[in-house]
């Protein structure tokens, strides 16, 4: 597996879907390949519409500060261009009313922001950006259903087109290079088992988490707040989950969940119903003043899915997977599409990396690696829900002590700015996870106390 990827995508590559990380991965070998080509199921919307591929696209996604800076990067001007889209801005803790851990928030000034427009909003304004360069043919209607080369090496894919009316018979598509960006869904393991190789093993991690979510009108200014969204954070101890968040045209999208057993209903009545297990009522006396602008949509698959390429096994140099194809979360920490963008950048660093060798072993594991942090955040909170279950659920070691380390973090996140503007950046992706433990911080976290936190929902920022 040695092979200097350097030099063979400067013919074709084929990215396999046509999601964020899809369209990410392929602007990055744009500027290797002469010819990079996206392979997507669907057919894209003229607009900034959902689709089928992408079956949470109706649910709440969030921008997170480490996903800003990383499209900026790969894409110049993005953010910008995304404001003048009127996706919101919400600073933290400044504009949300959040509980956590028996806690309220003080709103004390931000440090850290986050984008809250509705996710075809940002698929489509990365598409236009991405899909304007030559160098990269988009094929729709038309599904992947294997590779060819054999165990050592993939040299393409092949292709069906979809659809009535569609020839069902296959065609190859030549290749150099090929990346799986085809979701959480893949059918990787068994592409890689058509050419004689192996599939990854699969570490899996899954709470239940189901949740559903509803488009509601905004009600009509309310004097007593000056809140912008709404956060009920679920833990071992009390494991519902209610956000109430802006959408930017008078629109806020809410989102209830729960896990197995007690998931929320899609029956609309039923859905405000709900919200009443939240620990608070300040959720459903929200529901309460605003107009339901939707059906209710429902979304079951949220397990925690990390596939290890960069494990031994009889795996062909020439494929690449990227996205949730390689590293899934739960949804419900808002990482996806940042981790889509920051692992599109540790793909251009690997690619470009002038004193090393772009091998397809190195490249993948520069992938997985910039997926860690989220991993780490996802995966180490949902092990502590009950009836968790996967392989990554079993205790590590040093989980003792690093969570009773974390323990006493979120304990003074919620009242003490010297936590919690550290605790922001690393969930953010702008800080490591080791940026909790720095002297400051630690001192804060071992020796001083439990802050005073609000009794009652802060409705104003803090004086």
């Amino acid at each position: 597996m040695a092979d200097d990827l350097g030099h063979r995508v400067t013919r074709h590559a084929v990215v396999i879907g046509g999601s964020l990380a899809g369209l990410l991965a392929a602007r990055v070998l744009a500027e290797h390949a002469e010819k990079v080509t996206v392979v997507e199921r669907d057919r894209f919307p003229a607009g900034q519409e959902p689709r089928p591929g992408v079956p949470q696209g109706r649910h709440l996604h969030v921008l997170i500060a480490g996903g800003q800076t990383a499209l900026d990067e790969l894409l110049p001007g993005f953010m910008e261009e995304l404001r003048e889209l009127g996706a919101p801005k919400v600073g933290v803790p400044e504009d949300m009313v959040q509980w956590q851990n028996g806690q309220w928030f003080r709103r004390t000034p931000a440090t850290a922001h986050f984008y809250t427009g509705p996710r075809p909003q940002l698929e489509w304004l990365v598409r236009q950006r991405v899909l304007a360069d030559p160098r990269i043919e988009l094929v729709e209607g038309t599904e992947t259903v294997g590779l060819t080369g054999d165990s050592s090496r993939v040299r393409g894919v092949r292709l069906r087109e979809r659809g009535a009316g569609a020839d069902k018979e296959t065609r190859v598509l030549e290749a150099d290079l090929v990346v799986d960006a085809s979701g959480r869904s893949t059918k990787a393991a068994d592409w890689l088992a058509g050419i004689g190789a192996e599939a990854p093993h699969e570490e899996t991690l899954d709470t239940g988490l189901a949740y559903a979510t509803r488009v509601y009108r905004s009600p009509a200014q309310d004097p007593g707040t000056d809140a912008v969204g709404y956060y009920v954070v679920p833990n071992p101890s009390q494991v519902y989950s209610g956000v109430v968040l802006p959408l930017g045209d008078g629109r806020h999208l809410v989102t209830l969940s729960g896990l197995r057993g007690d998931e929320p209903p899609t029956d609309e009545a039923a859905f405000e119903e709900y919200a009443k297990r939240l620990p608070h009522p300040v959720v459903s006396d929200w529901l309460a003043r605003a107009e339901a602008d939707s059906p209710v949509y429902g979304f079951r698959k949220t397990a925690n899915i990390r596939r290890r390429y960069d494990r031994p096994g009889r795996r062909p140099a020439g494929f690449l997977a990227t996205g949730d194809a390689l590293c899934a979360f739960n949804p419900i920490y808002g990482q996806g599409m940042a981790v889509a963008a920051l692992t599109a950048v540790a793909l251009r660093k690997a690619l470009a990396d002038p004193k090393r060798g772009a091998s397809t072993q190195r490249v993948q594991r520069a992938l997985l690696d910039a997926s860690r942090q989220a991993w780490d955040i996802s995966a180490g909170a949902d092990k502590k829900m009950p009836g968790a279950t996967g392989d990554a659920a079993r205790p590590g070691p040093a989980d003792k002590v690093v969570g009773w380390y974390l323990r006493r973090v979120q304990e003074r996140a919620a009242g003490d700015p010297v936590v919690g503007a550290p605790f922001r950046a690393a969930l953010t992706l702008t800080a490591p996870l080791t940026a909790l433990f720095a002297p400051a911080v630690a001192r804060a976290v071992l020796f001083g106390p439990v802050h005073e936190t609000p009794a009652e929902p802060p409705l104003r920022r803090d004086a």
